[in-house]
């Protein structure tokens, strides 16, 4: 049987070639189109992130404004998608109802039978633009309300803190939160981005493409940890027993989400503003006490394990403290994925090729054909 090079989990195998993001695991840089994300994050808005995922380059004021307003002006999800969350069970899991829905999206899509590139753009902004409405109607539902129509003039940020609370957000949290967005906004061929396309591959339209990448985010292994790195601390309860909790935890082998990388080897880029941004939303709160948690949690696996926090981690009490509901952790991440998401599935359109690995086959290699009665 030939050599093939075999990598279980395909790690560090390159599966292509993309202009979009760049990431430098030794260093702990995180590079959109050539921009580093902490300069991004300084200076930058998630919408001007879009573009750049997008276009791969930074979008002049006329180009930007247009851009926003296209996303407000397309935030709106057709009646019939929000009746179908609202019909669903009681206790339906949210990436069940997110991934539902963008699947239905297709079909009232006014482009849906068009597969010209120029279509699958107008699909991509709607996709963008509609994933925040689509979590917001979500959260309100499992809360037992209504679902709350987009505002016209506010930012993606903005709107959909003021879709999921029914107020206008708090000017330096909607900052934040547009921050964490362009954190989010996309990390290379992660598993999501790679089945959306492999999609996309096979000239499947964007909005399959987009529902593969959800239903591979809602694996645990994905999306998710922010969710469990929340519940830890709400089990551990109190700063002083978490050190001792986290030595229990880790002496018993288990689990502990929000740390380590499949790619960074060195600190997370992300994490080091996530860490300032928990501790800026606790103290404005007046509650630290996640945040003091997560530092002690962080210096012992460190100390124990040698992992440093992902963008999971920090991410948790940061959502946590914004009052954003703890399952819809993983479907916020999906409302700014969607940006990195489409842009490469627009970029594997742009330069299609079949995407169809081998395996190593480790059966039997010759086996003799049994006839039933001799069995």
């Amino acid at each position: 049987m030939a050599e093939t090079g075999f990598k279980a989990g395909l790690e560090d195998v390159v599966a292509g070639t993309s202009d979009i993001c760049f990431i430098d695991g030794k260093e702990g840089r995180l590079v959109y189109s050539g921009y580093d994300i902490h300069d991004l994050v300084k200076h930058g808005s998630f919408e001007e992130t879009v573009y750049l995922l997008w276009h791969n380059r930074l979008p002049s004021k006329a180009e930007l404004e247009t851009l926003e307003q296209t996303l407000t002006s397309q935030a709106a999800v057709p009646e019939p998608v929000i009746s179908m969350l609202e019909a669903m069970p009681k206790g339906a899991e949210p990436m069940e109802m997110l991934r539902t829905a963008i699947s239905a999206m297709s079909v009232y899509d006014p482009d849906d039978h068009d597969q010209s590139y120029d279509a699958s753009v107008r699909k991509a902004e709607r996709l963008v633009a509609r994933f925040p409405t689509l979590v917001a109607a979500i959260g309100r539902i499992m809360q037992g309300e209504k679902p709350i129509a987009p505002r016209p003039g506010l930012n993606v940020a903005q709107n959909f803190l003021y879709m999921l609370t029914g107020k206008e957000a708090d000017e330096r949290n909607a900052h934040l939160f547009d921050l964490c967005l362009i954190m989010h906004a996309d990390h290379e061929l992660n598993a999501s981005t790679f089945s959306a396309r492999v999609t996309a591959g096979t000239l499947s339209d964007i909005y399959s493409a987009v529902t593969s990448a959800v239903g591979t985010l809602k694996g645990p292994l994905h999306g998710g940890a922010n969710e469990q790195v929340m519940r830890m601390l709400l089990e551990i309860g109190d700063v002083a027993k978490a050190e001792s909790w986290i030595k229990d935890a880790l002496a018993q082998k288990k689990k502990i989400m929000g740390f380590g990388h499949r790619v960074y080897r060195t600190e997370d880029p992300r994490a080091t503003h996530l860490r300032q941004f928990s501790e800026e939303v606790g103290k404005k709160a007046g509650d630290t006490r996640w945040y003091e948690m997560s530092r002690i949690v962080e210096r012992v696996v460190l100390q124990e394990k040698g992992l440093y926090p992902n963008v999971d981690f920090f991410s948790a009490s940061t959502y946590y403290m914004m009052g954003l509901p703890i399952p819809l952790f993983t479907p916020i991440f999906a409302l700014s994925r969607v940006s990195g998401w489409t842009a490469h599935v627009l970029e594997q359109y742009r330069n299609n090729r079949l995407i169809r690995p081998r395996a190593e086959y480790t059966g039997p290699e010759r086996r003799e054909y049994v006839p039933i009665a001799d069995r």
